[in-house]
């Protein structure tokens, strides 16, 4: 059993003895000398869909999910019903949190009253309780809007959490205006809908001093973008997603599953973004974790609904891709998935840890989802690293045996 040394740190605060920690692992989980002990990760962008679109996604499947998959900490997407935009309105989300989440969940506000871009939310009554601003699921079309948002935030203390889109150049579109759109006969997103929203938040950010994330960057242009913000002393980090890194348009099929928002780009890239991710541009991996009911995704590229399912496979495929390659170590993929969301986002967090099992091999498998939402363009594919056990606050929140057709 391998215990990292940040969460040698975490026992050592908490007074917990590295010997104690070690047997009783080791009692509760198979003897494997591929498991590892780490700290729980944390995703700072997850659609747990609910109040409002139980059918898709509960508070209680969803931290189930997450649990599954390695995590302790996870912040809620705000597109929801109601838009928490006032301390009414996220008051149903709290108590949902309070009795069904699994794992610690920290909620998002709105920046923009019902995430329509016309009028600030309720941000100063907000602010205590959420773990940042943004209207994910839409870009703030106004500029004038968002430098007012950036300005309060500010003030709060709080982040502005951007979801990048320009409605004026999406044309209609649903997958990435590359080659497949046009060999297929699709109707395409351009790579400057995502990158030109940046490069206004970038100027509206260095303007006002605000903290500033930039939700799910997908294109080369993002990339270059914020490092050169980052290296003017912009207050800015950004997070992408598991399936920018791993897929490309070529990866397509006549699937609802390949369709998310934004979406899959071209290898270039997709080569940037694994440089954003070994030159520090790019602070950390979140999943996006959008789940649909098979209905609406069981439609093809153009007609299915946007987003889908990755917290339960998120880990193993980042492990089995970059880290098993050597493209980077694993100390590098921790803080890419847990330190630095924690730190950045100020996710208060106790004695949480995760054991993996890194020498288990395994295909994905949508049908064995806790979550509710079963479309993933992974299904299949063989990974390594099983998640045995997560603890959130002392308490196990997951826990799977060894079966004998593992061992």
């Amino acid at each position: 059993m391998i215990l990292s040394e940040s969460l040698k740190k975490i026992l050592n605060h908490h007074h917990i003895q590295d010997s104690v920690f070690t047997e009783t692992v080791a009692f509760r989980i198979p003897d494997s000398e591929h498991c590892v002990v780490i700290p729980g990760l944390a995703d700072v962008h997850v659609h747990l869909r609910e109040p409002g679109f139980s059918f898709k996604e509960t508070i209680a499947t969803g931290t189930a999910a997450a649990a599954r998959g390695g995590y302790t900490a996870v912040c809620s997407m705000p597109n929801l019903l109601p838009v928490p935009d006032g301390k009414e309105s996220l008051k149903k989300q709290r108590e949902l949190i309070e009795k069904d989440a699994k794992i610690r969940v920290f909620p998002y506000g709105s920046i923009t009253k019902g995430e329509k871009g016309t009028e600030l939310s309720d941000m100063e009554a907000l602010a205590p309780d959420v773990a940042a601003f943004s209207d994910d699921g839409k870009g703030v079309q106004n500029e004038k809007m968002m430098e007012q948002a950036m300005r309060k935030a500010k003030r709060l203390g709080k982040i502005i959490a951007a979801h990048c889109e320009d409605e004026t150049l999406l044309n209609d579109g649903y997958i990435h205006d590359g080659e497949y759109a046009r060999k297929h006969g699709h109707r395409g997103i351009c790579s400057k809908s995502e990158w030109g929203q940046i490069e206004r938040d970038l100027y509206l950010a260095e303007k006002t001093g605000c903290a500033y994330h930039v939700c799910h960057i997908s294109t080369a242009e993002s990339v270059d973008l914020i490092r050169r913000a980052k290296q003017r002393g912009v207050n800015v980090t950004c997070e992408t997603a598991p399936h920018y890194l791993i897929l490309t348009e070529n990866d397509l099929q006549e699937d609802g599953r390949f369709k998310m928002n934004p979406p899959l780009r071209t290898e270039k890239d997709r080569t940037a973004l694994i440089s954003g991710i070994l030159d520090g541009t790019i602070d950390m991996i979140a999943t996006d974790h959008a789940p649909h009911t098979a209905e609406e995704k069981g439609r093809g590229l153009e007609k299915s609904l946007m987003g889908i399912s990755g917290i339960e496979t998120a880990f193993p495929l980042l492990y089995t891709d970059f880290v098993k390659t050597g493209i980077f170590p694993i100390e590098k993929l921790l803080a890419l998935m847990s330190d630095n969301p924690k730190k950045r986002f100020q996710l208060q967090t106790g004695t949480d840890f995760t054991v993996f099992d890194l020498g288990q091999a395994y295909p994905i498998d949508p049908d064995n989802f806790l979550s509710q939402g079963k479309a993933t363009p992974f299904t299949g594919k063989k990974v390594f690293g099983k998640c045995r056990m997560t603890v959130c606050n002392g308490k196990t929140v997951w826990f799977e045996k060894k079966q004998d057709s593992e061992k």
